[in-house]
């Protein structure tokens, strides 16, 4: 298994090619937006608790778009919000705009951001060509999202309290679902997808 250090195509280069380089990126955070707004809402029924897809589409975006505009679509997904749209899991029960991101949740929401980047960052040097890599990449995007998470949880609630039963334990098998999805979905895109490099 070769990767190659300097490989800077993405899957959305590669799925939607041409020159407008600038309305194509648009247009792709805007419905990156929109996913993550959706995959908020949707609760899938999964063991022990409920999941949504917001993890898998943060890290999908990362994957499929780069790190540049991964981590930006993430960006307007958070801008939604500071704007009092009600884009979050929770929102607008549990508050809206700022109030909810510096709640217990906001670690969650920070680490959206920085995973996106990461696992964008190792799509363009080809982790997102096979399975292993894939699934590699994925795990350790959702190690950032989960570790930030916890971190914040933490310092929000005070670490007297159960923080990992509250905010890590039981979505450890979700996170295991949604890595195992991504690694096989991912790479059956880019060969859909087969076509000389765009680099």
């Amino acid at each position: 298994m070769t990767i190659r250090a300097t490989h800077s195509a993405t899957l959305a280069d590669r799925l939607w090619r041409g020159d407008q380089a600038l309305p194509r990126k648009v247009i792709l955070a805007i419905a990156g937006s929109l996913a993550l707004w959706a995959s908020a809402k949707l609760q899938v029924p999964f063991y022990p608790v409920p999941m949504t897809m917001q993890t898998f589409v943060v890290l999908v975006i990362g994957m499929a778009y780069g790190w540049r505009l991964g981590a930006a679509t993430v960006l307007l997904y958070l801008a939604e919000g500071v704007a009092g749209l009600p884009v979050f899991a929770g929102t607008p029960e549990k508050g809206i705009g700022l109030a909810y991101m510096v709640g217990p949740t906001g670690g969650y929401l920070l680490g959206f951001v920085l995973s996106a980047a990461l696992v964008g960052w190792l799509a363009q040097r080809g982790w997102g060509r096979n399975l292993a890599t894939t699934f590699a990449a994925m795990a350790l995007g959702t190690a950032m999202i989960l570790g930030i998470g916890v971190l914040w949880l933490g310092a929000v609630l005070g670490w007297d309290k159960p923080i990992l039963e509250f905010g890590l334990y039981p979505f450890l098998p979700g996170a295991a679902f949604k890595i195992a999805l991504a690694a096989v979905v991912l790479p059956l895109a880019w060969r859909a997808a087969a076509g000389p490099d765009r680099t």
